[in-house]
């Protein structure tokens, strides 16, 4: 491929350009006059060297470099041309985004379709969305709100609730729509919103574990809607259209008979009608899409019939009577005149109502004693708008099951005492009422207000589409409802409203009464309207299943996520089917209702939670095109939600609210982790942050004192952790509560490694959850180990939630010459945490530590409580204990009673101490008289200075060591013949092999002190050389100690041998020990003693917790302090050296 570019000539510089490259003139018959004059321009082709370079994401080419050119290349982006990789530049962008369509509904989300692009461009052109806002959004939102209880329910609930009572049920709800519908506008309009509607709002606001929970309530209550649709269309079916159709019969049955049979029947036909429409569902969607006009123009002709009605009423009122035996209303079926008798030509003779009430049709005959005595009055089902009976309808009516529906202002003459007989003849309540429950059964009519935001993959202009189209639908239906209450309270008498079935008026539907020109107009039309809004149902909740399934947030439904190869998600509609069939199972409508009511209050309840959430937080990208939305506005619409969910059913909610739970907890804790940006991640951020400036305010009290570990480890080359057993402990000591931070130190600089702290911490990462312990890794990296440690020390935590204590191991192999600068590392760890009030966690043979996996079946935890420390050593086995690896060990407490100590009363006092502490544990006081120092204590701190001045040594150079000798001579040469006049017995010869082989001579009392300060002589055998560990190569000279014979031809004993030349040597010793440090000898003494009775009491214990003595405060004792500990703890299995952090840490108050 050529690349093109321009070469410039300046006019002080004429000589020739060499291009590297083959060079073509671009225009080979038109080549400038004067080549090399000044200021041209010499247009050429330069062709690529073939060399692959890495290309632009936003390009496809074969040839990188002339990919570049062309895309700087007057462009005026030389400036940026390293960054355009991985930063496009706008134009790109922009175009990119120029490109992008809406996705059609049921298909692949905007993400996965960007990075499926390849794929998807050699797809057919999908066709751009046209829908506008009115068949896009309003006559769907119309469609699915309108629906089954207008038509069946809504009449009953006036009569029940009364014209106030209902007219607040559907305020409140309609109330809660608009407020949601206000939420969803604000979500809707933050962004493109693919395919997925509510559940991809809630999910992408609220997170993967609230959208899972939420969308699934969602599909949920659509499938219940569906459940609810069919059965409505099976009640007009078999009660109002074609009562004969029934395949268990009715007639003849009374009471909980015919009740049963009618819900058989249902089953029967729902099921039939629910395998129907998921037939078509499944043949071809769209078939119902073809037929949804058709069902939308039978709904809006239905509602324009019934406000004819109500006109009609006021002109001429229909002729609809209603036969009250009383003030009750009777069954008119198998009568045909509201009397008793009827006058003819032959005399007075008797009606059938007669023969329903009394055993004979003769006037003689024995009747019912109510018929008797009350008569039958026949009145106007619908006396019309002008009658003025909505004064009568204005207040509610509640019926227990079984009640008789009676007309109020009606007196009758009726026997308290006397039981109800003939029962079947009237109109009874067939469930019992109350108010809440009205508000569970009248919900589902409102639902159905996202069925624009589910198709915003259609839509022309969404972000316009979706507020102005839902709001509107909202507004009409909520309209339509407050008028229809009003309405039908003004024009149906009370006992006509309160007869869910119609039976007072033969059997018609009674919103069909109302209806001009004919009932059957709303029959049919709302039988069909039904079977739409069933159709609806079945087609959208098994794409919602699928959207949710695809999502891969639920494991356990990726299997709902398959289709056909058109897209149409088959196992999505089977599951649909089935839960469907548990709703027509049921076979009440009235109890299906508030289900589904449920189901869709939740989802609600989040739309306006996600819209509140993310107002308040104001997150950078919240910035929503629909202005008219207010956080109290959410608030308000969240919380009648939820009241309305409680006063739906309260076992319903309780019901709801566990499987939106389990669901919540299910993907949190198998669920793919998603990062969508949501606001319940900015909820935790702004908690996370409120909760850090309280920790600001102040230390914890004691009570609330815990170990916040910091966890130090070692990684190896290729960046394992070393001690993957200190993780246990961790894990074993914090039970999961609380902070714990996992460190590593790396050497280097930050930016050459890099990649190599990444591997550190995903090493870090995947050793935490193998010990499962819960908790941040973080990995510093600094020039030295020292400041790396220290760093992590200083820098870990955020503000107030910082550690407080910190877990490192023991240096192994810390006497070996090459590891000196680890145990000077963690001598100055040890400084550190003193002079930071922190605590200190030193685990010995931390290998040998339980894993935890293993359990103890017994055995003692054993504290060595030898100075006051806070309380952290009887803390750490209460915490301890509190695991399941150490549960089952006991808890025992030693203390040390000195000479002038009274161990009985020391006893007590700690027993009662313990006993206030609420701590189980043996105690035991251990008396340690004063002793005289042994010989073996001198000889092991000889040993100990001995070495610390060869590691002296070791760090000067020949002038300095030379030095350091002749003033220790000088200084000690007057002490050692003060104190020993006579010749010393013990003479040490040193050998001194320089390399050009000759041999230095020294004084001898130089070389004794040499000796003095260069022999690691072990005490148990002082004539063994140097072991390879400890034999030290000095750069000019290699030295080789030896004890040399007595004079008397007799080999030297150990000076700590029990025998009379033993004691003799140990008495021409003597003049060594003198010079030994007198405080390093009591040290030493201390150690050798608790060691022994420590190893004494406690070697079988499990674990061995010890007070850890604190570093020196002079540098120079440094390799001593580290020699004390490995005397003190000698011997043990496993150790815990503890170091308090300089406060309280337990509290026997409350």
């Amino acid at each position: 491929m050529s690349q093109r570019f321009t070469v410039s000539k300046s006019g002080a510089e004429r000589r020739p350009s060499v291009i590297q490259g083959e060079v073509n003139q671009l225009f080979e018959g038109d080549e400038p006059a004067d080549g090399s004059a000044a200021g041209s321009e010499v247009l050429v082709v330069l062709k690529g060297d073939s060399i692959p370079k890495e290309s632009s994401p936003f390009i496809n080419s074969s040839d990188a470099a002339a990919e570049k050119s062309q895309q700087y290349d007057g462009k005026n982006m030389a400036l940026f041309e390293e960054e355009m990789d991985t930063s496009p530049m706008v134009s790109s962008l922009l175009s990119s985004l120029a490109n992008y369509s809406n996705l059609p509904q049921g298909s692949k989300e905007h993400e996965e379709a960007e990075n499926n692009e390849a794929e998807s461009s050699r797809k057919k052109p999908v066709k751009a969305p046209q829908l506008g806002t009115l068949m896009g959004v309003y006559l769907p939102c119309i469609q699915n709100i309108f629906g089954v209880i207008l038509f069946l329910r809504m009449t009953w609930l006036v009569g029940i609730g009364g014209v106030v009572g209902t007219f607040v049920i559907v305020t409140m709800c309609c109330t809660t729509t608009m407020l949601t519908a206000i939420s969803m506008s604000a979500i809707a309009t933050n962004g493109v919103v693919p395919a997925g509607g509510s559940y991809y709002m809630i999910s992408r606001s609220l997170g993967p574990e609230f959208g899972g929970a939420v969308g699934i309530c969602f599909y949920l209550g659509t499938t219940f809607a569906g459940a609810m649709y069919i059965l409505g269309a099976i009640e007009l079916l078999l009660i109002y259209i074609a009562p004969q159709a029934a395949i268990f019969p009715l007639e003849g049955l009374e009471g909980p008979e015919a009740e049963a049979a009618l819900l058989n029947n249902m089953r029967v036909y729902g099921t039939i009608l629910l395998t129907s429409m998921a037939t078509v569902v499944f043949v071809g969607v769209k078939y119902v899409n073809k037929l949804a006009l058709v069902f939308l123009a039978c709904v809006i002709l239905s509602i324009l019939a019934v406000y004819a009605g109500v006109i009609k009423t006021g002109i001429d009122a229909p002729d609809f009577p209603v036969c009250l035996l009383g003030n009750r209303t009777l069954v008119w079926k198998t009568f045909d005149v509201c009397s008793k008798t009827v006058e003819t030509a032959n005399g007075t003779v008797t009606t059938q109502l007669w023969r329903m009430f009394c055993d004979s049709p003769f006037l003689n005959a024995t009747c019912d004693k109510y018929f008797t005595s009350n008569n039958v009055t026949r009145i106007q089902g619908i006396p019309g708008v002008a009658s003025g009976i909505l004064s009568e309808n204005l207040f509610g009516t509640y019926y227990e099951k079984g009640d008789l529906i009676a007309r109020t202002n009606m007196d009758s003459v009726e026997d308290q005492d006397d039981p109800l007989t003939n029962a079947n003849r009237y109109v009874l309540a067939d469930i019992a009422s109350f108010f809440t429950l009205l508000v569970g059964i009248y919900f589902p009519s409102v639902t159905g207000i996202m069925a624009g935001s589910n198709r915003s993959g259609d839509l022309r202009d969404a972000q316009k589409s979706i507020p102005v189209g839902t709001i509107a639908a909202i507004t009409t239906t909520s309209f339509v409802y407050m008028s229809s209450v009003v309405l039908f309270g003004a024009c149906i008498d009370g006992v006509v409203l309160r007869d869910k079935f119609g039976e007072g008026v033969h059997g018609n539907l009674v919103i069909g009464t109302l209806a001009w020109p004919s009932p059957w107009v709303i029959v049919i039309g709302s039988f069909f309207s039904t079977c739409g809004a069933g159709l609806q149902s079945l087609t959208g909740a098994p794409r919602l299943m699928q959207a949710i399934a695809k999502d891969g947030i639920v494991p356990a439904l990726r299997i709902f996520g398959h289709a056909k190869a058109n897209g149409e998600p088959t196992w999505s509609l089977l599951l649909t089917a089935c839960i469907c069939e548990i709703g027509i199972l049921i076979a009440s409508l009235d109890l299906v209702a508030p289900i589904l009511s449920m189901f869709f209050l939740m989802c609600y309840m989040f739309v306006n939670l996600a819209c509140a959430l993310q107002t308040l937080l104001r997150t950078p990208n919240w910035r929503p095109r629909f202005k008219f939305y207010h956080w109290a506005l959410s608030f308000l619409g969240m919380s009648l939600c939820l009241t309305l969910m409680f006063l739906c059913s309260w076992y319903y909610a309780i019901v709801a609210m566990v499987i939106a739970g389990s669901i919540y907890k299910y993907i949190e804790f198998a669920g793919a982790e998603k990062e969508w940006g949501d606001g319940i991640r900015g909820l935790s951020l702004s908690a996370a942050r409120y909760a850090l400036m309280r920790l600001e305010e102040g230390p914890p009290h004691t009570k609330n004192w815990r170990p916040q570990l910091l966890t130090l480890v070692s990684t190896d080359a290729e960046q394992n952790v070393e001690q993957p057993r200190l993780l246990s402990l961790t894990n074993q000591l914090k039970a999961g509560k609380g902070l714990t931070i996992v460190g590593t130190a790396l050497v280097g600089t930050f930016l050459e490694n890099y990649e190599q702290s990444q591997r550190a911490e995903q090493a870090l990462r995947k050793l935490m959850e193998t010990e499962k312990v819960k908790g941040f890794c973080q990995v510093t990296v600094s020039s030295n180990l020292r400041d790396a440690t220290s760093h992590l020390i200083q820098a870990s935590g955020l503000g107030g939630l910082k550690h407080n204590a910190v877990l490192v191991s023991w240096p192994r192999n810390w006497r070996q010459g090459d590891e000196h600068q680890t145990w000077r590392n963690f001598v100055e760890l040890v400084r550190e945490t003193t002079a930071a009030d922190l605590a200190l966690l030193v685990p010995k043979n931390v290998a040998a530590f339980p894993s935890n996996g293993e359990r103890f079946t017994e055995g003692h935890i054993d504290v060595w409580w030898i100075v006051h420390d806070g309380g952290m050593l009887m803390l750490l086995p209460f915490l301890l204990r509190q695991h399941k690896v150490w549960r089952k060990c006991k808890m025992r407490i030693f203390t040390v009673a000195q000479l002038d100590d009274n161990s009985i009363q020391m006893k007590k006092d700690l027993t009662t101490f313990l006993y206030h502490l609420r701590i189980d544990a043996l105690v035991e006081v251990v008396e340690m008289h004063d002793s005289d120092i042994s010989a073996y204590t001198y000889e092991k701190t000889l040993v100990m200075e001995q070495r610390s001045q060869m590691l002296k040594q070791i760090k000067m150079s020949k002038t300095e060591r030379e030095r350091e000798i002749q003033s220790i001579t000088d200084s000690s040469r007057g002490s050692i013949r003060r104190k020993n006049p006579a010749a010393v017995t013990t003479q040490l010869s040193v050998s001194e092999e320089p390399p050009a082989g000759s041999k230095e001579e020294k004084p001898e009392e130089e070389v004794q002190l040499i000796h003095e300060n260069t022999t690691p002589a072990s005490p148990a055998s002082p004539a063994t050389p140097l072991s390879p560990a400890e034999g030290v190569q000095s750069p000019g000279a290699q030295v080789q100690m030896t004890w040399t014979e007595k004079c008397d031809g007799e080999a030297a004993k150990p000076p700590g041998a029990a025998t009379p030349e033993g004691i003799k040597d140990l008495f021409n010793m003597k003049p060594e020990w003198e010079n030994l440090n007198q405080s390093n000898v009591r040290r030493m003494h201390t150690a050798l003693r608790l060691n022994e009775v420590i190893i004494k009491k406690s070697s079988e214990a499990k674990l061995v917790l010890l007070n850890m003595p604190g570093p020196p405060k002079n540098r120079t004792g440094d390799e001593n302090y580290m020699e004390f500990l490995e005397v003190l703890t000698d011997g043990l299995n496993r150790v815990l050296l503890v170091r308090g952090g300089g406060r309280e840490v337990i509290t026997i108050y409350s």
